[in-house]
């Protein structure tokens, strides 16, 4: 039995299983069996990789966004102008997840042509971990990256008062002996989603991470989840949050800045996201066997400078997410005991169970 502040561990889960099990809760809701399949494959890739704030925790508020219909079940995805090399994307309010993918299917379409592009994205919702989508990009010898807005939880840089969300950037290179490069990150000192699982579970957040409505730095998860979480860096998170929100929100013609529907608190607002993704066709600037050994070579100096006292290896971006996905891939997902009782409820009228997934 858990209590308020710990959490256990009941069971591992088979990646597969609960893929199939969250398809099922979804499909149930009324999206058609494709996209269902991949907006539990996007939460789970998030568990698999150890980014368990986005991952099978999120299946409670998007039922209730898809049950209050402020998210279209079938949405209507256009392109509304593209170039050479550009492409203007309406999501139709569609599932985060759904969205993205359509629009990274354009972006590689126009890298094929042209060699590099540009795809903006506006009227979409919450898009969930930007690594995901990266993943489709890098497979086809791209550099990728991703810069997706979010609803005002943030203070910019010396205010109080949330402007910014917490606004999202992925970048990610292709490797070929090591793991590919993966920076994924907000733009906060930390995810809200970590906050808000902190929240539920009536645990305490490191100081640093949020101010409370007064403006003063809290420990208290509720109390930062009232107030707003701070950026990563000061002057410089903020700058960089501003830039995303100018390429993702402004450019696209989504929301920007107090103009985006929040994910919990308002269930009769859509979001209207936005996002800005661009791709490097490698090729196109030098032989891809060459540009996989330069980075190679680039990771392997890397990996052998001495770390600090204390610290037994130097890591790069996304390397530890990719040992946890290989553990994870074969071991199973960890689902503490909160999020388990959760899927049981939300998957209770699917005619799956859950604990068929356990490994």
């Amino acid at each position: 039995m858990s209590h308020k502040g710990q959490t256990s561990l009941k069971a591992m889960y088979r990646p597969e299983g609960l893929i199939d099990f969250c398809t099922a809760i979804f499909a149930g809701e009324g999206l058609t069996d494709a996209d269902a399949r991949l907006v539990a494959d996007s939460l789970v890739h998030a568990n698999l990789r150890g980014v368990d704030s986005h991952g099978v925790t999120r299946v409670p508020i998007y039922v209730k966004r898809l049950q209050k219909d402020v998210v279209e079940k079938e949405p209507n995805i256009q392109v509304l102008s593209e170039a050479r090399s550009t492409v203007l994307l309406d999501g139709g309010n569609g599932m985060g997840a759904v969205v993205a993918t359509r629009a990274m299917s354009e972006g590689l379409r126009k890298m094929r042509e042209s060699g590099s592009a540009s795809v903006a994205v506006r009227n979409n919702n919450h898009v969930g971990a930007g690594a995901y989508f990266a993943a489709k990009a890098t497979a086809e010898g791209a550099i990728v990256f991703i810069y997706s807005n979010a609803p005002p939880t943030m203070a910019p840089w010396h205010a109080r008062t949330p402007y910014f969300g917490t606004n999202p950037y992925c970048f990610s290179v292709p490797a070929r002996k090591h793991p590919n490069i993966v920076l994924d990150m907000a733009t906060s000192v930390v995810a809200r989603g970590k906050i808000i699982v902190a929240a539920e579970r009536g645990e305490a957040i490191p100081p640093g991470w949020a101010i409370d409505e007064e403006g003063r730095e809290t420990t208290d998860a509720q109390a930062a989840l009232d107030g707003c979480v701070l950026p990563f860096g000061g002057p410089k998170g903020s700058g960089i949050a501003l830039m995303i929100d100018i390429l993702g929100g402004v450019l696209s013609g989504a929301g920007f800045g107090r103009g985006i529907g929040d994910l919990y608190r308002e269930l009769s607002v859509p979001q209207n996201v936005g996002s800005f993704i661009q791709l490097i066709n490698i090729a196109r600037f030098m032989p891809m066997e060459r540009f996989l050994d330069r980075i190679d070579t680039m990771i392997d100096e890397i990996k052998a400078l001495t770390p600090v006292p204390g610290v037994n290896e130097v890591m790069l971006p996304g390397e530890l997410e990719a040992r946890t996905e290989a553990i994870r891939s074969t071991d199973g997902i960890p689902l503490p005991e909160d999020v388990e009782s959760m899927l049981m409820e939300y998957g209770k009228d699917t005619g799956f169970s859950l604990s068929e997934c356990r490994v």
